[in-house]
């Protein structure tokens, strides 16, 4: 397969005129960038090039660069951000208290298509968020075109960096060139959140996506977009759907499902014995993941 993804990887779709459209990505967070690039790669993913941050921060603030540089796995739906901090003497933007608790994922974002209209939706549900927060970095070129988000955090959260995101600059990241992988990787259908007291992430979660909870079968809830979902977990379930995988502080983000599309044969050929069969799937373990289970379901 090759070429662009069949509809915007971010934005609202027809018919949905705000609220999340879908779970655009997860990201996964170290201070070891090199091992942890390494290891995907290792694990079948073609990444893109180290990619350095910059942004303001806070909104009206000029632009500055950040301690934070990422190199991503594009996915044909949605991707997942690898990110690092490279200078720690400059702002990591919050990434080093979150490594604080644990590496591995700290990141869940889903995909709008107008933020400004989204800061309205959240201002008017009560949400204290004083803007839209921008980001920028380049794509594989310092010198070339840049890309650029525009982001809209859920303040505070326990559970990491729960935001809205909408990409001023979509083609930038979804080049045809990055979206062939050797694990026949093409979608991020899921991530896996598991809290203390699921109801209370739950709410939290429905309010800024802007998106009813339905049951998990599993326990706790699910949070279905029109692309992907959140499936928000007792600490009982871990077990049963990530088996083996430890919680190591709550709340704790435990894991992401992604699709292939050759019945994981390739990542059974790439992993072969690190695999481990799971509800769903084949998991990869967090120790050979930066931290994060990664469940391939084809």
């Amino acid at each position: 397969m090759s070429g662009a993804p069949s509809a915007p990887p971010s934005g609202a779709p027809s018919g949905v005129p705000s609220g999340a459209a879908t779970l655009d990505h997860i990201g996964v967070c170290t201070r070891d960038g090199p091992g942890l690039w390494a290891a995907y790669e290792a694990l079948g993913f073609h990444l893109t090039p180290v990619a350095r941050q910059s942004g303001r921060r806070h909104p009206g603030d000029p632009v500055e660069p950040f301690a934070t540089g990422n190199r991503c796995a594009m996915l044909r739906q949605g991707y997942l951000e690898l990110l690092a901090i490279l200078e720690p003497e400059r702002f990591d933007n919050r990434i080093g208290a979150f490594l604080a608790r644990y590496t591995g994922m700290h990141i869940v974002a889903f995909g709008i298509g107008d933020a400004e209209a989204e800061l309205e939706r959240l201002r008017r549900a009560g949400l204290d968020i004083p803007g839209v927060a921008h980001l920028e970095r380049p794509v594989d070129d310092p010198k070339g075109p840049r890309a650029r988000f525009a982001r809209l955090p859920l303040p505070d959260a326990p559970e990491g960096r729960l935001q809205l995101i909408q990409h001023l600059t979509p083609e930038l990241l979804w080049q045809p060139r990055w979206l062939e992988h050797p694990n026949r990787a093409v979608a991020l259908e899921a991530a896996i959140l598991v809290a203390e007291v699921p109801a209370v992430s739950a709410a939290a979660l429905s309010r800024l996506t802007g998106h009813p909870l339905e049951p998990d079968p599993a326990g706790g809830y699910a949070l279905p977009l029109p692309q992907g979902r959140l499936r928000i977990l007792p600490p009982e379930a871990l077990g049963q759907v990530l088996p083996g995988v430890k919680a190591p502080a709550l709340p704790f983000l435990a894991g992401c499902v992604l699709r292939t599309d050759d019945g994981n044969a390739a990542i059974r050929r790439i992993a072969g014995d690190a695999l481990r069969p799971v509800p769903g799937g084949l998991m990869v373990p967090p120790d050979l993941a930066g931290g994060t289970a990664l469940v391939f379901a084809a």
